[in-house]
């Protein structure tokens, strides 16, 4: 019965849904959303740090994948101008 209400007590400190509206408005806001992920991914303890961080994660995923994909499309029309 105390781990029931410990995990009651946990959830009521989560984020609420007008917090993660306001979360969602600054991630729409270019720049200040890149800024902020870094604040709450590594500044003091925030209820989004973990968020924040995967949301770092994927940026730097999809930007290596880009590179990648550019990089090939690059390499593919300097082969075709040789010939």
């Amino acid at each position: 019965m105390e781990q029931y209400e410990e995990i009651q007590q946990k959830q009521a400190s989560d984020m609420s849904v007008g917090e993660w509206l306001i979360t969602m408005l600054i991630m729409i806001i270019p720049i200040v959303n890149i800024v902020m992920l870094f604040i709450w991914a590594f500044g003091s303890p925030d209820k989004r740090r973990n968020y924040a961080r995967a949301s770092l994660i994927w940026m730097a995923i999809s930007i290596v994948l880009v590179i990648i994909f550019y990089g090939a499309i690059f390499a593919f029309f300097l082969s075709m101008n040789s010939y």
